[in-house]
């Protein structure tokens, strides 16, 4: 681990670097015994965290800490310091569709490849081929956390919790506005999720809280099997 590499991830992970300094603590200390899951933001950690917890698992009891990286683009960061070149830790992840390549090129960099055989995806495991995120335990929701959430609850269900938020009425003046009276109602509620500072954090809990755990959306289910 470089200090370059703790500098960057350090000033990247803002106001996740509680998380962030949980996670080095143990890597430092029992690599061996730490995963860490690398997603883009906060409300990815809290939608992981409150799925896990509703499975019965303790993540930081289990040494497995979700650190937000600030954005997709800083990830070459976080390999840097968590990655084979780094403390040597497992890695999981989880980004938005439109943030693969980012991850891919981050992963690519650090020294994965796709190899064929057993050791697919390992540091400098023999002949290069396509890579493979989930293979690497990396999942890409599509479109992004909120979209796979909404169409797992289903537009009523997600209307309801936000009525329960007391956002009713926030929420209907918003799919007023000319912008919005093309999409559709996943679209609007989607966007919804993002229009207001710390909003997106609180439904991450919110609706991963009121999912069916027989519903669970595959790029969450993956991670979390993962660690």
């Amino acid at each position: 681990m470089d200090e370059e590499s703790l500098a960057a991830v350090t000033e990247a992970a803002g106001g996740s670097r509680a998380a962030l300094a949980a996670a080095v603590a143990r890597a430092r200390d029992d690599p061996g015994s730490c995963a860490v899951v690398l997603v883009e933001g906060m409300s990815d950690r809290a939608a992981l965290e409150t799925l896990a917890a509703r499975r019965g698992r303790d993540l930081r009891g289990e040494g497995v800490f979700v650190v937000p990286m600030g954005g997709a683009t800083n990830i070459g960061h976080f390999l840097g310091l968590f990655g084979p070149r780094g403390f040597g830790v497992r890695l999981a992840g989880l980004c938005d569709e439109g943030e693969e390549r980012d991850f891919r090129r981050g992963l690519e960099r650090a020294g994965f490849h796709g190899p064929a055989g057993p050791e697919a995806g390992l540091p400098g495991a023999g002949r290069v081929g396509p890579l493979d995120l989930a293979g690497l335990g990396f999942f890409v929701c599509v479109a992004d956390l909120e979209d796979e959430l909404i169409r797992a609850l289903g537009v009523r269900r997600v209307e309801q919790l936000i009525e329960a938020q007391g956002e009713a009425r926030p929420f209907q003046t918003f799919t007023r506005q000319p912008a919005q009276r093309n999409r559709t109602r996943e679209q609007q509620l989607r966007r919804f999720l993002g229009t207001r500072s710390g909003r997106k954090i609180r439904y991450g809990h919110v609706l991963a809280a009121a999912l069916d755990l027989t519903r669970v959306p595959g790029p969450l289910a993956g991670v979390l099997s993962r660690v």
